[in-house]
């Protein structure tokens, strides 16, 4: 019709652009944590870790609207750099895809959070290895820019969040698949020179559509993670998943993708001790882009398909439960109630800035607790995180290393909000166990009780 005619003709100066933003494949350094205007179009850069002496890398690799890398030479950059780096040393490695209304823009907020997890994490690093006298890995943050918004005029922006689901999912399944593949394959590398002794990490995480596009490129690793154990064939042994640890915040995709995954780890009523996480879905009460438009978006998209009513054993509850494969169809996974293992809350309402300062002077001890807490854990275990508490469902079995939870709307206030520094200190946390070879861990428990840190 000419109104709809006109409304596109009205939108097009209001697209968001489709280009590369990291065209320099040169390592930039700078000695402040938001680096100069010239490094801003580095896809390397070195950057220094706060308060300590300490540094850590980040680098970009782009991607366009069809999953296809802007440059594959940008790609062959980063990981060059991550190959020669861990020639001479253990590596922490994260992968951050950020989400909805994002890019890899210089100063896109999701850049300038990332930047801060990974500086936070080199602390942590450094902490760590003063108290146990290992190496200090060297923090390498990797982040994977798309066009997250494809209209920038205000309100009209809203319009393409089912536009950009399928975007997200689409760059999943094509190029982002083999950039993590190859990134996978430094650690791998790295393990089998050092016969299974290395140190070396790796660590995916992925927010909104970033959630989305993760769970595309992964789903099938990570259940194939589940199925064979990391023992001989035949043997029940630990959950491996992908690298060592996949976390997905306010993930928008639907939970009936999730079924496979959350099907077999409630089907086992325990796990061994030296288990760690190895997914962590985290959803906010409070994301309502998930809660309410996603259902409302899916109800058409779903319209003409049949579901049924599915028949699954909890193994911890000892019972049947029934699952509702309409209701999993149209919900986005961390709204899906019978999915869900965990909750996550605040002990008080404190301040962001109040948590910083009492949740990042010592990071050796919090790991240590956070260690004890998880190798003790058991259905209904609370795990506290200093202003925080982890609590697991009572239908949940200990150490199942898929935690999907629910996270209360003060930590996390709507579908963007990822800056809340209680969360980042829980996620730094959750990364610093699931980073540990399953020795360390025990060494770390023997150690007993070390007095707090200064800063």
């Amino acid at each position: 019709s000419l109104i709809t005619l006109l409304i596109v003709v009205a939108a097009l100066p209001a697209c968001a652009p489709l280009i590369q933003y990291r065209t320099n494949y040169e390592l930039c350094v700078s000695d402040r944590l938001r680096p100069s205007a010239e490094c801003e179009t580095h896809a390397l850069q070195q950057l220094p870790a706060q308060d300590v002496d300490s540094n850590f890398l980040l680098g970009f690799i782009e991607f366009d609207d069809q999953g296809q890398m802007w440059d594959r030479r940008q790609m062959w950059a980063v990981l060059d750099r991550l190959s020669t780096e861990s020639a001479g040393r253990d590596l922490l490695m994260v992968v951050f895809v950020h989400g909805w209304k994002h890019s890899a823009k210089p100063y896109d907020p999701n850049i300038e959070t990332f930047r801060s997890v990974l500086a936070e994490l080199s602390r942590a690093e450094k902490q760590i290895s003063d108290v146990t006298g290992d190496p200090q890995r060297l923090v390498a943050g990797v982040y994977l820019g798309w066009r997250g918004a494809s209209v920038t005029m205000p309100l009209v922006e809203n319009a393409s969040f089912w536009d950009r689901k399928n975007t997200a999912q689409k760059v999943g399944k094509v190029g982002v698949t083999e950039v993590l593949d190859r990134i996978e394959q430094i650690r791998r590398t790295k393990d089998s020179m050092e016969e299974s002794a290395s140190r070396t990490r790796l660590v995916v995480v992925g927010h909104s559509f970033g959630g989305a596009l993760v769970h595309s490129a992964l789903a099938t690793a990570l259940e194939s993670g589940f199925v064979h154990s990391t023992g001989p064939d035949g043997t029940v042994s630990d959950v491996a998943g992908f690298g060592n640890l996949v976390v997905l915040i306010n993930p928008a995709f639907e939970a009936l993708l999730f079924a496979p995954l959350s099907d077999m780890s409630t089907e086992r009523s325990t796990y061994f001790e030296p288990q760690l996480p190895v997914l962590a879905v985290l959803t906010s009460e409070a994301d309502y882009a998930t809660r309410y438009a996603f259902p409302a978006g899916r109800i058409f998209s779903t319209f003409f398909e049949k579901e049924r009513s599915i028949t699954r054993y909890n193994a911890v509850a000892k019972t049947d439960e029934i699952v509702d494969e309409e209701d999993a169809n149209r919900s986005a996974v961390g709204h899906f109630k019978p999915y869900r293992t965990h909750r996550l809350y605040p002990t008080d309402s404190g301040s962001r800035e109040r948590a910083y300062t009492l949740e990042n002077t010592d990071s050796f001890t919090r790991l240590q607790r956070f260690s004890q807490s998880w190798v003790n854990d058991k259905p209904g275990s609370r795990i506290p995180f200093d202003s925080l508490i982890l609590e697991r469902t009572t239908n949940s079995a200990g150490r199942n290393p898929y935690l999907v939870t629910y996270v209360d709307k003060e930590l996390i206030r709507d579908h963007n909000d990822i800056a809340d520094w209680r969360i980042i200190n829980f996620l730094k946390q959750l990364i610093l166990l699931s980073s540990q070879r399953p020795q360390d861990v025990q060494n770390i428990l023997r150690m007993g009780k070390v007095p707090l840190q200064s800063k």
